[in-house]
């Protein structure tokens, strides 16, 4: 038998599958979509089983043999094998990275190094023979000073170096201590007087015979420790053995059951069709406003798909909401629930991984990943919140959750639900033209109004003499609103004290010496960091350039609102959520359930708190600078900040009582800022898409990102001169291709960076293009140290 494999080494001309025959005594094993270990040149290397077959195009005796089963069942089944050959074809990767992308971190491959005994220990040299006594391998890292030794022993055949592959993370076992259930036994063993600790733990055994229990709880319960248990494990009163354990990702341990609510006339219109639909593949565009109950509609479908025997995914696309979002989730389907999102450890990830392989659980809630979740009936897919760019991913394979999505939703002729309050223009221009169902929802689930939003021009601040960050309005309503004991949410879409450090006499900026951006200026470390590179210094007293004493701290961060908000609420209770305070593992959960509970006034926060949080208590939100999305140098900037003022407005007036925002701004007569005052979608859609129509892009012309970077500026510039001459002679008249031009951040991590747009409607040639291209980039230009990467579709083209 021949195996097919795709192994683990990312480089063009290997970007195939290559035959290996089955070792007679693993045929029986073998499957496609298992992990093996085949001999590749001199080393071995992980590879993916992607097809078997009985013969094969080259002479069976050249064949290498397959080295090693890692899997004893498959780690992926015969959908995701077909998903990943379209991933390598959409998002221009490789076949292996498509393949990796789909199964947890766990259990990629860890190489190591290793030098392995290959004779009888005395045939070593004395000096080599003490490393090789207890084990028959010397790690490398172990080896650095032997090196000559094991040299002219390699050369001898006495020793030969080996690649150990090893998956990240082992299985969790625990000790289970089985008590014996024959109270002769027990009564019959004598222990000393004095033995008070094996006295104690006896009299725990009389009174449960026969009961197994972790090894851990037992010590806890019967206040004694493991020594004391192997005591008595060794007279016969016990056995104890491993077993495998699950890790418990959540902080949702106990979590009462709740049935479903009551659905208005609207959330019924859109259930029924959606539940119409539930056996055939079809997208349906869910455009529902704030508050107005998408939710209930995910969780009753999901319902309903149950009780047909099927499985669904819900994907959220701020790691933030999860927690929120699995505990809605458990309360309705308990523990059918997995939970698959980057803050949990990769044991975490792995365990969660395993419960939906071995069918323990029906339905996954998580972030963009968990789109890739090994079902194998699905029977709904949503992604909520579905114009969000964190649906892409950043680096190879490049692929979006929604077309993996519509993907998976064909192969299983089941439905996907896209659902938001402000659908991307792409989304909601397919709804139009009926290649998705639009379904609406035009009122809040509770009937509540939408919350009252002034819009305040901060321009008349600063004429007033106001140089604060919070506009007079803003800070009267924040003290009416702590003073009436309820909650405020502050918005500022960065993180750090305060966006650069200026000297006032000379006008020297702090940059980063690596990248071509300023040092943002973090006030708990005292360091001025670039949110780039990692790069950190100290605060200068004074300038480097002129030695003045006047430097100054410019811009706003989400620590210097915490600071300013003490001297405009001295003794209100702050929260704040952003990059810096969340990196701890549960620190989301924690910071979000201490506001839900109560335990603060205001939390204060980056674009994590400006969709999904659901708290009753929340009766005003403050969005310190609407600007900061408005004027970056992309198409859609625009798009953006409409969607998050129009998410970050509707946290307020969720329940009872009623809501207001507060909108500040440098441009408030901007479209999208006018327009998101009242979550008028439909009119911002018009103008935005006549925007778009006149500068020609999406959803109008598809677009191609080509990016490349060097640490020598006039060599990328000249590949990506190069480039764009190809891909005029290669591409049809009708596609445009813009630049090249250096990019918004022409340097980071002092690698110049240039990229060039190809903007096209059909363009029938592209694919091949592209593939033609990765491959003069990997025969000539990786070897001069060029990078050179490809987008299609990006979110944004700085």
């Amino acid at each position: 038998m021949i195996a097919e494999v795709i192994v683990d080494v990312a480089a063009h001309p290997i970007d195939r599958p290559f035959d290996y025959a089955i070792p007679k005594h693993l045929e029986v094993l073998a499957e496609p979509g298992m992990r093996v270990k085949v001999p590749f040149g001199n080393r071995k290397v992980l590879g993916f089983i992607t097809h078997l077959k009985e013969t094969s195009e080259f002479d069976p005796a050249r064949l290498k043999p397959v080295h090693e089963l890692m899997d004893v069942v498959p780690v992926l089944n015969k959908e995701m094998l077909q998903m990943a050959k379209w991933m390598k074809e959409q998002t221009v990767c490789f076949e292996i990275d498509a393949l990796k992308v789909m199964i947890p971190a766990a259990l990629r491959a860890k190489y190591e190094k290793r030098f392995v005994l290959n004779a009888p220990l005395e045939e070593l040299p004395k000096l080599l023979q003490p490393h090789f006594k207890n084990k028959p391998f010397l790690r490398d890292q172990e080896a650095v000073e032997l090196y000559a030794l094991l040299k002219k022993e390699m050369a001898n055949g006495t020793i030969v170096a080996d690649t150990d592959i090893s998956q990240q993370t082992a299985v969790k076992k625990v000790k289970m201590v089985h008590i014996t259930e024959s109270l002769e036994k027990l009564e019959g063993v004598a222990v000393r007087a004095n033995a008070k600790q094996q006295l104690k733990l006896l009299a725990f055994f009389k009174n449960n015979p026969g009961r197994s229990i972790e090894a851990s709880q037992l010590q806890r319960e019967a206040g004694v420790t493991l020594p004391t248990v192997y005591s008595l494990v060794e007279r016969g009163l016990a056995e104890i053995s491993n077993m495998e354990s699950y890790r418990d990702p959540s902080l949702l341990s106990a979590i009462e059951k709740k049935g479903s609510l009551q659905l208005t006339d609207a959330q019924q219109t859109a259930f029924d069709a959606i539940e119409a639909s539930l056996n055939r593949a079809k997208t349906f565009l869910l455009h529902g406003i704030t508050g107005s109950g998408k939710t209930e509609i995910y969780l009753q479908t999901i319902d309903q798909v149950l009780k047909e025997g099927k499985e669904a995914i819900m994907l959220v696309p701020e790691i933030s909401l999860t927690p929120q979002m699995t505990v809605r989730f458990k309360e309705r389907f308990g523990d059918m629930v997995a939970v698959l999102h980057s803050g949990l450890s990769a044991g975490e990830k792995y365990d969660e991984w395993r419960k939906i392989q071995r069918h323990e659980v029906k339905v996954v809630v998580g972030a963009r990943s968990a789109i890739f979740a090994p079902f194998e009936n699905l029977g709904l897919i949503i992604l909520d919140e579905e114009h969000e760019s964190s649906y892409k991913q950043d680096d190879s394979p490049r692929y979006h959750a929604r077309d993996m999505a519509i993907w998976r939703s064909e192969y299983h002729n089941c439905p996907v639900i896209l659902g938001s309050a402000t659908p991307s223009l792409e989304s909601y221009a397919r709804a139009q033209k009926g290649v998705y169902e639009l379904l609406v929802l035009e009122h809040r689930a509770k009937n509540q109004p939408l919350p009252t939003v002034e819009i305040v021009d901060m321009r008349e601040e600063l004429r007033r003499g106001n140089r604060s960050m919070f506009s007079v309005q803003l800070a009267d309503a924040i003290r009416e609103r702590l003073e009436r004991k309820e909650q405020v949410v502050l918005f500022l879409n960065k993180r750090g004290y305060s966006s650069f450090v200026l000297c006032r006499d000379c006008g020297t900026v702090m940059q980063c010496p690596n990248c071509d951006i300023s040092l943002t200026y973090h006030r708990s470390s005292e360091l001025m960091k670039c949110h780039y590179c990692g790069y950190d210094e100290p605060v200068p007293h004074t300038c480097p350039e002129c030695t003045s004493e006047h430097i100054r701290f410019f811009g706003t961060g989400t620590q210097k609102v915490e600071e300013e908000l003490a001297k405009v609420v001295p003794g209100a209770r702050v929260l704040r959520m952003d990059v810096d305070t969340t990196r701890n593992k549960g620190a989301h959960e924690k910071i979000l359930s201490a506001f839900g509970e109560g335990k603060a006034d205001i939390l204060l926060g980056t674009q994590m708190i400006a969709k999904g949080l659901d708290f009753p208590n929340i009766t005003l939100v403050g969005v310190l600078s609407a600007d900061t999305t408005l004027h970056l140098p992309d198409f859609r900037a625009a798009e953006k900040t409409y969607q998050l003022l129009t998410q970050v407005s509707g946290r307020a007036g969720r329940d009872k009582l009623p809501g207001s925002v507060y909108v500040q701004s440098y441009t408030p007569e901007h479209y999208a800022i006018t327009l998101a005052k009242d979550q008028l979608y439909e009119p911002f859609y018009e103008q935005e898409m006549a925007m778009r129509r006149a500068s020609g892009y999406p959803p109008y012309y598809y677009v191609v990102n080509i990016q490349f970077t060097h640490e020598d500026l006039m060599t990328v510039a000249g590949y990506a001169e190069q480039t764009v001459r190809y891909l005029s002679g290669q591409l049809s008249p009708n596609t445009l291709i813009i630049g090249p031009s250096a990019s918004l951040i022409a340097r980071v991590n002092n690698r110049y960076r240039y990229q060039c747009l190809i903007k096209y409607k059909k363009e029938p040639k592209l694919a091949e293009v592209m593939q033609q291209l990765i491959k003069i980039y990997r025969t000539e230009w990786i070897k001069k140290g060029a990078t050179l990467s490809i987008d299609m579709n990006p979110t944004s083209v700085m």
